[in-house]
């Protein structure tokens, strides 16, 4: 049966998600500063935007960060985003695994005996993408919610005028939100973040047809991309990515960093207070800053978050392999391991 050939190379959805936790895990420590500076010039309302426009560059962000806090600001929850990374990765990489194999295995059943399965569609690949990274989303969105509150910290240090030290702790920051919001207030940005899927799934989805043609142009090949290869393919993916979901990424950081509250309190103090438990939503952030700044609010600081994702899931589709290759080796080990107690 040539549909099993070779079954020590495959991983199964377990392997799968270890190797994709590991490799996003990775790739985000790499370029975590510009992910601390990037979510900071996320997390500014419009008004503050207005004050000071010509200090927003990521390179600015990054050495006001290291002047006011030194070199810890720049990883200013470094622990929540890696184990948001690894959990959301995890989560993702299982998923996908999973249920990709699944819509395989039901269309081969399909097929007759010695016909070869076509690759999937676009289509298919960005609606398998968007299940996974959606029950993704809805098991690690309260770490996601920590660690963007950690990142940007007080209010006082997104204007660059920190006084006095505050527990930022993973700990503090969760009894903080649970005792001001209540649990829910672990789950802001939700529903961005499912509307969100559709990036992980256009990058996958994209990467898997780009990757396909390039094979395809390469018959002589061994069915791999080179790691450079994989980078730029990757990098064109996250891009894509990127500049299509902008506007969603940006009102969901200021939603968890709760941004776009503190701005309502300011325009409405005396009303601010009686609606407390009542978030701006996704739709109303992006409403308010067409009607302040037009289209081009709706992406500012896109630069900023594309060298950091291009960057971040380049070097994660460059090193996929090789922590494919280390996960398997760690499930030889951990099933050795235990039938040998």
């Amino acid at each position: 049966m040539p549909a099993q050939s070779k079954p020590v190379q495959h991983l199964t959805p377990f392997g799968a998600a270890l190797a994709g936790a590991l490799g996003g895990c990775f790739s985000t420590a790499v370029v975590y500063p510009l992910d601390v500076a990037k979510t900071r010039i996320q997390a500014l309302p419009a008004d503050a935007k207005g004050k000071g426009k010509g200090n927003l560059s990521m390179l600015s962000v990054i050495l006001r960060i290291f002047h006011k806090e030194g070199i810890m600001g720049l990883y200013r929850g470094f622990g929540a985003t890696m184990l948001n990374t690894f959990s959301m990765q995890y989560a993702y990489f299982f998923f996908y695994s999973f249920v990709r194999t699944s819509y395989i295995k039901r269309l081969t059943s399909k097929l007759a005996p010695g016909s070869k399965l076509p690759p999937l569609s676009t289509a298919a690949e960005l609606l398998l993408g968007a299940v996974a990274g959606g029950l993704a989303q809805i098991f690690t969105i309260p770490v996601s919610v920590i660690a963007t509150r950690q990142q940007i910290g007080r209010s006082d240090k997104l204007d660059g005028d920190a006084t006095e030290p505050t527990d930022d702790s993973f700990l503090s920051v969760a009894r903080e939100i649970i005792r001001e919001e209540g649990v829910t207030g672990l789950w802001l940005g939700i529903k961005p973040g499912l509307v969100l899927t559709v990036n992980p799934a256009i990058t996958y989805g994209m990467f898997e047809r780009v990757k396909s043609l390039v094979l395809l142009a390469r018959p002589g090949g061994n069915g791999k991309l080179s790691p450079w290869l994989s980078f730029l393919v990757g990098a064109l993916s996250k891009t894509l990515a990127t500049v299509v979901t902008y506007p969603y990424i940006m009102a969901k950081v200021r939603i968890q960093a709760r941004t776009a509250d503190a701005g309502d309190e300011e325009q409405h103090p005396d009303s601010y207070h009686h609606e407390h438990s009542k978030h701006v939503g996704a739709l109303d952030i992006l409403a308010r800053v067409w009607k302040r700044e037009g289209f081009v609010g709706w992406y500012q600081g896109m630069q900023a978050q594309i060298i950091k994702a291009v960057l971040s899931q380049a070097l994660l589709f460059m090193s996929k392999e090789q922590f494919e290759h280390w996960a398997f080796a760690i499930m030889i080990f951990a099933t050795r391991f235990s039938t040998a107690r």
